[in-house]
């Protein structure tokens, strides 16, 4: 689900935190070194993206923030300001000579550069907490 965020709506963020959870607590967050990424360009993105995206000639900036049940990917498009909602039952990450994300029918590619590379720590951070999620519901295990 993809929403307009650039101003602020109590019924958004209600819905948001319905979705993904609220945010970490500061604390929760310094233990965490960080819940949210650089900003990272991004270079690709499935055809029902384009919407929310800057014209080819212009870079399209994103941030990824993570949550206790899954991420907000904060899109820049001029002066409004999108937030693609993920939970982690439908993300999906593709890690390979680049970085992207799927969910929804839709994906992200981000572009390799000196922002990618800052926030690969970050994306570690987010592949640890996806899988401690998913072992809560792992059925193959039986105890």
């Amino acid at each position: 689900m993809i929403l307009e965020t650039s101003h602020r709506n109590k019924d958004i963020s209600l819905l948001i935190n319905d979705l993904v959870g609220k945010p970490f607590s500061f604390i929760k967050t310094i233990k965490m070194k960080g819940t949210v990424s650089k900003r990272m360009v991004i270079e690709e993105s499935s055809d029902n993206m384009k919407d929310y995206l800057n014209s080819t000639f212009d870079a399209t900036y994103a941030n990824i923030e993570l949550r206790p049940l899954g991420i907000l990917v904060r899109i820049i498009k001029g002066t409004i300001n999108f937030t693609w909602v993920i939970p982690f039952y439908q993300l999906v990450i593709y890690k390979g000579d680049y970085s992207s994300l799927y969910a929804q029918g839709r994906f992200v590619r981000f572009r390799k550069d000196g922002a990618f590379e800052q926030s690969k720590p970050f994306l570690h951070k987010l592949m640890k907490q996806k899988a401690k999620y998913e072992s809560k519901y792992d059925f193959l295990n039986f105890k």
